[in-house]
């Protein structure tokens, strides 16, 4: 056979060392799905603590060489890099275990929340938590800013690349794919003349065993490149996420709004690169503007949810199709519509991360040797920052002020908030998150759950008062 069928037979020990049950295995990957708030910069290091310090599974050298793997690829890096790693340890049974048990415990979080914020979005308490919750994601989303940029931004033509790119999409709405693509070339193009070359990583070790890991560095079988047995994942992993669509495109017309859904989700599972802030501002524009699934404030809700729960941010896309089907349920019960679309839309979201490894995993060690493709990847993490500030401004004014108005000039367009329209309450609550995050340097959970209480304060006074 060109594929192996999923087992449950662990990888040899090194170096004398017992190999790692699939049982055990199941229990430590449910107990990092449960542990995963914080976003990937958190997951990554909960990752590394537990299965590189704590563990032993995997040696400092491997955990990195799968992480810069992972960073290559669109998609939640920290939940391909559970996938990857999964998959090293216990094949293709491993990385499924993996990957599942690092989406599900957020999946049914946000689905909770859902149908909460859908059913009694008009309660005090929940209209408050959420009134929190959005001005505080505004200094988490600054933040985010701050810490890209400075990874991305260290030579000046990248500068200009994510100048190019905040203009692009803040003042002309470029759609974010055509951005990705653009941002490549120019790295490219930039590399050609010598103005941005970015570092290479550290070539791979070669087959010496990492001290004290059980993993090493061995060559497994299933971990060796094959084109024929590529080609055949590939046939597979397409077929699982396509064919769903295909059926639902049948049986119920293009402009059903599941279908809809899986066809968007399907494209934006394939330019997230950058991260997960950089493409919630393109799943926001044709949300809110574009399908009209969201209102303006409420992308921010899903956002407050995705970081307040375990599991990937990029979530956040379970709420956006929840709301979207309740608001277009058709004959069915909304809730249920919701629901449903939940399901849809992570199956679309999260079915190409294992596409991503299971195929590309045994070849992507050649490609980060690749001067032409770090030279490109740079330039779409540094156009990634301009996206991501323009996400910033269009919460700040959605979220601040009650009334933002469009001013069109020159073929482009930007959005400038009526001053006389600021909300005292969202204000405050903003310049307590950002003295929270910033100036004392509080975790992001615990500003949240500050903001949190802020809102419901807040929101009971007025109605007190009222």
């Amino acid at each position: 056979m060109l594929v192996s069928l999923p087992h449950s037979q662990p990888l040899p020990a090194a170096h004398g060392t017992r190999a790692v049950p699939l049982r055990e295995a199941v229990r430590v990957w449910a107990l990092i799905g449960l542990q995963s708030f914080g976003g990937p910069a958190g997951q990554i290091a909960l990752m590394h603590r537990i299965l590189v310090q704590e563990k032993k599974w995997v040696g400092e050298a491997r955990f990195l060489h799968a992480l810069n793997y992972c960073m290559l690829l669109p998609g939640p890096e920290a939940t391909q890099l559970a996938t990857y790693i999964g998959w090293l340890m216990h094949r293709t049974a491993g990385g499924l275990i993996a990957g599942c048990l690092f989406i599900l415990p957020g999946f049914l979080s946000i689905l909770a929340l859902s149908l909460l914020y859908a059913g009694f979005r008009d309660m005090t308490l929940i209209d408050g938590l959420f009134f929190g919750l959005k001005p505080a994601l505004l200094a988490v989303v600054v933040q985010a800013v701050i810490k890209i940029g400075g990874r991305a931004l260290r030579a000046k033509a990248m500068y200009a690349v994510a100048a190019a790119a905040f203009v692009a999409i803040f003042v002309f709405d470029v759609p974010f794919p055509l951005i990705v693509l653009g941002a490549a070339i120019a790295g490219l193009v930039l590399r050609a003349l010598g103005l941005a070359c970015p570092a290479l990583p550290a070539a791979p070790g070669g087959d010496e065993e990492d001290d004290g890991s059980i993993l090493g560095n061995q060559l497994a079988e299933h971990t060796r490149p094959s084109v024929a047995r590529a080609l055949q994942t590939s046939l597979i992993w397409l077929c699982v996420w396509f064919v769903p669509v295909g059926v639902l495109a049948y049986a119920l017309g293009p402009g059903n709004v599941f279908v809809k859904q899986a066809t968007f989700f399907s494209t934006a599972a394939v330019v997230t690169f950058g991260g997960a802030y950089a493409v919630l501002a393109f799943i926001a524009q044709q949300a809110v503007e574009v399908y009209g699934w969201l209102r303006p404030g409420e992308m921010l809700d899903g956002l407050g949810m995705a970081e307040t729960t375990p599991g990937p941010l990029i979530q956040v896309v379970q709420f956006v199709g929840f709301m979207g089907a309740y608001r277009e349920p058709g004959p069915m019960n909304p809730y249920a519509a919701g629901a449903l679309a939940s399901v849809l839309v992570t199956w679309v979201t999260f079915v190409p991360c294992f596409l991503w490894i299971f195929v590309g995993a045994p070849f992507i060690e050649s490609l980060r040797r690749s001067e032409r493709l770090a030279a490109a990847l740079s330039a779409v993490t540094a156009a990634a920052v301009g996206v991501i500030l323009n996400l910033a401004i269009w919460f700040a004014a959605h979220t601040l002020f009650g009334t933002v108005g469009t001013v069109r000039a020159l073929g482009g367009k930007v959005i400038v908030p009526e001053p006389a329209s600021i909300n005292p309450g969202a204000a405050a609550i903003a310049l307590v998150a950002g003295l929270l995050l910033f100036g004392f340097k509080r975790g992001m959970l615990t500003t949240l759950l500050v903001c949190s209480a802020l809102g419901v304060a807040w929101k009971g006074a007025a109605a007190y008062v009222l």
